[in-house]
């Protein structure tokens, strides 16, 4: 799917063209700055339809959300958000009560979320707990519960024709050690690759990720590296580089690792401006042309890029590791 925010289109057809499977996300032929395209003030509501938008933001009641695991809460916070999102119109207080792995202690959230079914509206528990006794305990609570573990236990467990150990913390903690000692050594060598500063086992890298200077290349990598085990390395694409239209020296040799990042211009400039304001850096025109020529250099090597304007990390990772998985360059 191509980006519909203002990507500079790509200059003048170079010596190749992106090879086949390139992902969707970076088709080119986003639509050029300015023509046709709606402006910031087509999109604004009107004054009337914004003030009543406040106003409701402002009175309505947000609705009190726990979120209750045995563990970290990531797993939980992460799906128990996947359903709430549904929801935009809907104001939401979240809170996060990890590592509840007692009877003693899920006695005690009980009786806080009992406490507050006492309030002026009922709250969501998602919950996470694998331990019968303690998930028993939170589920006499007389508030609402959306159990992840309980059904879905049960249900592995029969077409497995084996019990579950009912441990808790295997997700993000170190149960599974060979996974965990990955995830930490991606983590190390995302640092010590951040942004050029070493090329130093370079070769190990599963994915290099490059972009011109703020296109979102630190948190994708640090991402990639602490959730999914990713040796990721991520290289700035400068003047020179981009002048010239090829990739740098140090990292030629693997394209076929390159993925690239853009956003669209008025969002690298303003994300340039609160580092160095009034700047030739900062500037709309030296925004627009990085990215012209960042895209250049994605043709001529073929290399897959996405487009980082709106997307967020997680989504940008996913449509990485899919594009690992297509050329078979991870060694996860």
């Amino acid at each position: 799917m191509g980006s519909s925010l203002p990507i500079p289109a790509p200059l003048p057809p170079a010596a190749r063209t992106p090879a086949a499977g390139t992902p969707a996300t970076g088709t080119p032929g986003a639509e050029p700055d300015g023509a046709d395209a709606l402006s910031p003030a087509d999109l604004a509501p009107s004054p009337a339809a914004a003030a009543a938008s406040a106003t409701s933001a402002t009175t309505a009641t947000a609705v009190p959300v726990f979120f209750i695991s045995d563990s970290t809460g990531i797993s939980v916070e992460t799906m128990g958000n996947a359903l709430l999102i549904q929801f935009p119109g809907a104001p939401f207080e979240r809170t996060l009560i990890p590592f509840v792995r007692s009877v003693e202690e899920a006695r005690q959230v009980r009786e806080r979320l009992d406490a507050a079914m006492d309030g002026t509206v009922a709250p969501i528990v998602f919950l996470t707990v694998v331990d019968e006794a303690v998930r028993e305990e939170l589920l006499g609570t007389r508030a609402p519960v959306v159990d992840f573990v309980s059904g879905h236990l049960a249900q592995l467990e029969s077409q497995l024709g084996m019990s579950g150990d009912h441990a808790p913390a295997r997700l993000h903690g170190v149960g599974d050690s060979h996974r965990y000692n990955r995830r930490m050594q991606a983590v190390e060598f995302a640092i010590e690759h951040d942004d050029g500063q070493s090329v130093r086992a370079l070769e190990k890298a599963d994915v290099v990720l490059i972009a011109p200077s703020r296109c979102g290349k630190t948190p994708t990598s640090m991402y990639l590296a602490l959730m999914h085990g990713i040796f990721v390395a991520n290289y700035p694409l400068v003047d020179e580089d981009l002048a010239a239209g090829v990739l740098p020296e140090s990292i030629a040799a693997l394209s076929d690792r390159c993925f690239g990042l853009l956003i669209s211009p008025q969002r690298l400039a303003a994300v340039r401006t609160e580092r160095m304001p009034d700047s030739r850096y900062s500037s709309l025109e030296q925004a627009r042309w990085e990215l012209s020529r960042a895209r250049r250099v994605y043709d001529v090597y073929g290399i897959p890029f996405v487009d980082s304007s709106t997307r967020s990390v997680e989504e940008m990772s996913t449509l990485i590791l899919q594009s690992l998985d297509r050329r078979g360059t991870s060694s996860r």
